[in-house]
């Protein structure tokens, strides 16, 4: 499989920090996760106690890793796309339904983001049952990646960048 990225986006650049980053984040988040069910599978069933905080932490622990994974994946055009009738335009065409897309990405991150800050704000007055963090904290990756994708799309929009419907991803 090979990788390529939007030559004019250099957030797309597998070493540049953006992406380090947020591997450094899915990593960490995908360790803990694996190690905290280790031990309470270990601890279950070796000697018939567990961790209630396992579930918890691992629940947190992967949405925030989802959604980390889907702000990083845009810029290197690696979400799904159905670039088929894409194909079949000419460059006029193509350059409408590039801004149609772009826009429609922009209302479904503002409706992700309005929707997620609704469950911020709902969250901020109750606390997880074990670990007592905030339950804010849960719905807040999903207001964040709303707004990292929709500046990402909104920048391409103003930029007039042409759609990458080529990303090199080979598709099965």
């Amino acid at each position: 499989m090979s990788e390529t990225t939007h030559p004019s986006d250099p957030r797309a650049e597998p070493d540049h920090w953006s992406q380090r980053l947020a591997n450094v984040a899915m990593a960490t988040c995908l360790a803990v996760m694996a190690l905290a069910v280790f031990v309470n599978v270990v601890l279950r069933y070796g000697f018939g106690m567990g961790l209630a905080a396992s579930e918890e932490l691992s629940r947190l622990l992967f949405v925030w890793m989802v959604f980390i994974g889907a702000s990083a994946a845009y810029p290197r055009g690696e979400h799904m796309a159905f670039t088929s009738l894409l194909d079949r335009l000419g460059q006029r065409a193509l350059k409408v339904v590039t801004v149609l897309i772009r826009l429609l990405v922009l209302l479904a991150c503002a409706l992700i983001g309005w929707g997620a800050w609704q469950q911020v704000v709902v969250g901020l007055g109750s606390h997880s049952v074990v670990l007592g963090y905030s339950t804010a904290l849960l719905p807040l990756p999903a207001l964040l990646c709303a707004l990292a994708i929709g500046t990402m799309a909104l920048v391409e929009l103003i930029r007039n960048q042409p759609f990458d419907r080529h990303s090199g991803l080979e598709a099965e």
